[in-house]
């Protein structure tokens, strides 16, 4: 399916071992998120889901200074969401204005519904709309200089495109949440990795990078059938009682243990190789 190309992400690959890598491709912008990013990324990103090479996904900063300012608020640039439509009635507007909103939700969460692992790389600073695109990752990592702003309340906004469904659930800690929603202050790097919100924090960009890739190769080199199965249950299980995840998990397991890359692998553990899995 590749190769893949959009005005505001920069993809490279997939690799042979099933690594993609999207970098933010808005440099100029401070990675600003417009009406085009968030249509690149939803596209993207429902692409990876069914691509067979896809395996995992590493996404990053690119040649930006920082990972991103968050929502450019460029008129031009986010139509509908910074200036609504001149339509007089209220009740019209809040329906434009609702679909206006449904874009980024829509984008950020084609993330989370991509079965393939995202693994995110934050350097410097991670703005409003960019909390909410990290944390529609799998696995978050940073450098000692980044830190985290829920900045929406500074702009006189609620933020509505994740963070607030999604980092309580991540991090939990109610407390901490609502006190850095409230106030938009900065969270430092070592906060980040203390609340759980990164799993890891490195020196610098070159660091976090590799770093990322060899958990990403390790990540590419399990069947990526149970990769899928272990995304798409860990998800399910989120939003719900532990009896309904082991319900779902039992029924998806009934098919996928039927696949020839269960007796693969426990060949491969017991002789100490690798093994070699096919595509999805």
């Amino acid at each position: 399916m590749a190769p893949y190309s959009f005005k505001t992400l920069d993809v490279r690959g997939p690799a042979e071992n099933g690594v993609v890598e999207v970098a933010l491709n808005r440099p100029d912008k401070l990675n600003a998120m417009n009406n085009q990013f968030w249509r690149d990324v939803r596209d993207c990103f429902r692409l990876f889901d069914r691509d067979s090479g896809v395996r995992v996904v590493i996404l990053h900063q690119g040649q930006c200074r920082l990972f991103s300012a968050g929502l450019d608020i460029d008129p031009s640039e986010s139509a509908g969401l910074i200036e609504p439509n001149d339509v007089n009635d209220p009740g019209r507007k809040a329906l434009s204005l609702e679909e206006s909103i449904r874009l980024p939700q829509e984008s950020l969460s084609a993330i989370e519904l991509c079965r393939k692992p995202v693994l995110v790389v934050v350097d410097g600073a991670c703005i409003g709309g960019a909390v909410d695109l990290i944390c529609a990752c799998d696995i978050r990592y940073c450098t000692s200089r980044s830190y985290f702003c829920i900045k929406e309340v500074e702009v006189g906004l609620a933020a509505d495109v994740g963070t607030l469904q999604r980092l309580p659930k991540i991090v939990g800690n109610d407390a901490i949440v609502r006190e850095l929603a409230y106030t938009a202050r900065k969270m430092p790097s070592q906060e980040a990795l203390h609340l759980g919100l990164v799993a890891s924090v490195q020196d610098d960009l070159a660091a976090s990078l590799a770093h990322a890739r060899t958990i990403a190769v390790t990540i590419a080199s399990h069947s990526p059938l149970a990769i899928l199965g272990t995304k798409v249950s860990l998800n399910f299980s989120r939003d719900r009682t532990v009896q309904e995840g082991l319900d779902h998990v039992r029924q998806m397991n009934s098919a996928y243990l039927q696949s020839p890359d269960v007796p693969t692998a426990m060949i491969s553990q017991l002789k100490k190789q690798r093994a070699t899995f096919a595509k999805l």
